[in-house]
């Protein structure tokens, strides 16, 4: 089992990170929130999930163990694949996902792209006394709280973007890249920014 990987980024999407270590490359499926983590940095360590199939080998990265044991959470759920599972990852941080399941609210995991009523349910019920157990930071799970504001503008921008027909990934970047720059914008002025740059 592989525990981590530590080595030279050598490429990065926000899909996709590749992994130099000891000149075998690492290709790792990632998260936005570990894309963000790990963009500009030379030399990273990712933890690492496998998924070995008749068919296929797969390895997840993640930026902290927290992001794994989420990761591993989420796809115990009926219904949520590793797929969805990055999705609700790239929408979330790992204490705001831990704040979005201990409290229901269904609304916001309603808001990430492919989770209908019965799954956000499904979530929340099935994880919401897990996560408790969980080794997540206590800071991270209230800083959420201060960036609630945020991340629902951020959530309905990228949503607006996917609608028009842009990718959820770069969307995410670009308007996760502006927002952080100017905090307080408003979802339409974002809107126009984001397809400026896009």
């Amino acid at each position: 089992m592989i525990e981590y990987v530590s080595g030279r980024l050598e490429e990065l999407t926000p899909t996709m990170a590749v992994v130099d270590c000891n000149g075998v490359g690492y290709g790792l499926n990632i998260s936005l929130g570990t894309y963000s983590a790990v963009q500009g940095k030379r030399d990273v360590k990712l933890f690492v999930y496998e998924v070995i199939r008749e068919d296929a080998y797969t390895l997840w990265g993640f930026a902290t163990r927290s992001e794994r044991e989420l990761f591993l959470q989420l796809t115990s759920v009926s219904g949520i694949g590793a797929a969805m599972a990055r999705m609700i990852l790239s929408a979330f941080s790992p204490g705001e996902l831990v704040d979005v399941i201990s409290t229901g609210n269904d609304r916001a995991l309603k808001s990430v792209k492919g989770i209908g009523p019965k799954a956000a349910q499904r979530v929340i019920v099935d994880l919401r006394d897990k996560i408790l157990a969980l080794d997540i930071s206590p800071a991270a799970a209230s800083s959420s709280a201060a960036t609630n504001i945020n991340t629902e503008v951020q959530q309905e921008a990228v949503a607006a973007l996917t609608m028009l027909g842009f990718s959820p990934a770069p969307s995410a970047k670009v308007v996760g890249k502006l927002l952080t720059e100017e905090p307080d914008m408003a979802v339409e002025q974002l809107i126009k920014k984001a397809l400026k740059m896009l």
